[in-house]
C-alpha cells in the first residue's frame, strides 16, 4: 500500500529523468551529477540526489557512487529508442494530465472529466493552447502505438480494399504501415486541419505520397468514402452517443462490402490485471470517454448499423472488425 500511495512520487522522478534528458546525457558520456547538472543548468547536489533515487528505482547503476550507467529501463526514456516512452512520460506527468488526476474523487462523484474544473476547458482545447504538451502527447501516441502498427497491418485482410481511411489518424502511422504491407492500397487520413500536414510529410518520408491523401475535417460531421476505416484509440475518447455518431458516419460512407476496423484496449472480467481498467479511469478523468468490454462494443455497433465479424489480439490492444 505504501508503494501505491507514493506512486506519484515515482511518476515525478521519472518525469524529471525525462525532462533532464538523463538517458541522452549518460549515453553521451556525461555520467556524473556534476556533468549532468552543468549540461542542464541544474543544481549539482540536487542532481546527485535525483541520480541516487533513479538508481534505487532501477533506472541507473553506480559502482563508485559518483559515475552512473544507464539500465535498459532508462533506455526507454531515450527519444531515439525504438520503444521510446520519453514523450509519453513528459505528457502524462505534465499539468494537462497531472492536475485533472488530482481531482479523481470529483470525477467519480460527478461522472465528468476534470479539465474544466482545473484549467477551464476540455483537454483538447487545453492542448490547442499548450503546443509543447500537445507535441509531446502526439509523439507519445505515435511511440505507444508504433510497436503494434505492423502487427495490426498484417492482420487486416486487404482483399477488396482500394481506399483505406484512417479516422482521426494524426500522422497516419497505422495507415502507412497498412499501405507498406499492401502496395495496391490508397490511403486517406482524416483529422483536424492543424494535424493533417504532419501526415502528408510522414507519407512523403515513407515514399507513399503518390497514393496518400489528407482531409482536414470533423469525424462527427462526415468521413470520406472508403473500403476500410481504421479507428485506433478513437472510440475510447468519447461517450456512447458520440461513438455511435462516429460509427454511423463510417457506416453511411462505407463502400459496399467494406469494413470498419477498431483498435482499442479491451476490458476483461472483473479483477483481470492490465492497463485497460486503469486507462478507463484515465478516460473518466481526462476526456469523458471510457474503455469497454466486448459486449459494450457490440451494443455500439448495433446502434450504428454494424456487426462484429472478428476479434484478434494486437499486443496489449485488440483489433475488432465490423461490417454493415
Amino acid at each position: 500500500m505504501m508503494g501505491m500511495v507514493t506512486g506519484y512520487w515515482v511518476s515525478q522522478v521519472v518525469h524529471a529523468a525525462a525532462e533532464l534528458n538523463l538517458a541522452e546525457h549518460v549515453a553521451a558520456g556525461r555520467t556524473t551529477a556534476e556533468a549532468v547538472a552543468a549540461a542542464e543548468s541544474a543544481d549539482s547536489d540536487a542532481t546527485r540526489r535525483l541520480l541516487r533515487t533513479c538508481a534505487s528505482l532501477g533506472l541507473l547503476t553506480s559502482e563508485d557512487g559518483v559515475h552512473f550507467a544507464a539500465t535498459s529501463l532508462l533506455a526507454t526514456l531515450h527519444p531515439d529508442s525504438p520503444h521510446s516512452l520519453h514523450h509519453l512520460t513528459l505528457s502524462l506527468t505534465a499539468p494537462g494530465h497531472w492536475l485533472p488526476w488530482g481531482r479523481l474523487p470529483d470525477a467519480v462523484r460527478t461522472g465528468k472529466p476534470q479539465g474544466p474544473a482545473v484549467y477551464g476547458s476540455e483537454v483538447w482545447d487545453y492542448m490547442a493552447t499548450h503546443p509543447k504538451e500537445a507535441h509531446d502527447f502526439t509523439l507519445a501516441m505515435v511511440n505507444l502505438t508504433a510497436m503494434a502498427n505492423d502487427e495490426v497491418a498484417r492482420q487486416i485482410d486487404a482483399r477488396g480494399v482500394g481506399v483505406a481511411v484512417d479516422v482521426g489518424g494524426a500522422n497516419g502511422s497505422l495507415l502507412r504501415a497498412f499501405m507498406r504491407e499492401n502496395p495496391n492500397v490508397n490511403g486517406i487520413v482524416l483529422d483536424r486541419p492543424d494535424i493533417v500536414p504532419s501526415a502528408m510529410e510522414a507519407a512523403a518520408a515513407d515514399g507513399l505520397a503518390d497514393r496518400f491523401g489528407v482531409v482536414g475535417g470533423d469525424f462527427f460531421e462526415e468521413v470520406p468514402a472508403g473500403d476500410l476505416y481504421l479507428l485506433r484509440h478513437i472510440l475510447h475518447d468519447w461517450n456512447d452517443d458520440d461513438c455511435v455518431r462516429i460509427l454511423s458516419n463510417c457506416r453511411r460512407s462505407l463502400n459496399p462490402g467494406g469494413r470498419v476496423a477498431i483498435v482499442e484496449l479491451l476490458v476483461g472480467p472483473i479483477g483481470t490485471p492490465g492497463l485497460a481498467p486503469v486507462m478507463d479511469v484515465n478516460m473518466l478523468v481526462m476526456a469523458g470517454g471510457r474503455e469497454r468490454d466486448l459486449a459494450e462494443y457490440d451494443a455500439l455497433f448495433a446502434r450504428a448499423g454494424l456487426r462484429r465479424t472478428r476479434v484478434a489480439e494486437a499486443g496489449d490492444m485488440v483489433l475488432i472488425e465490423t461490417v454493415a
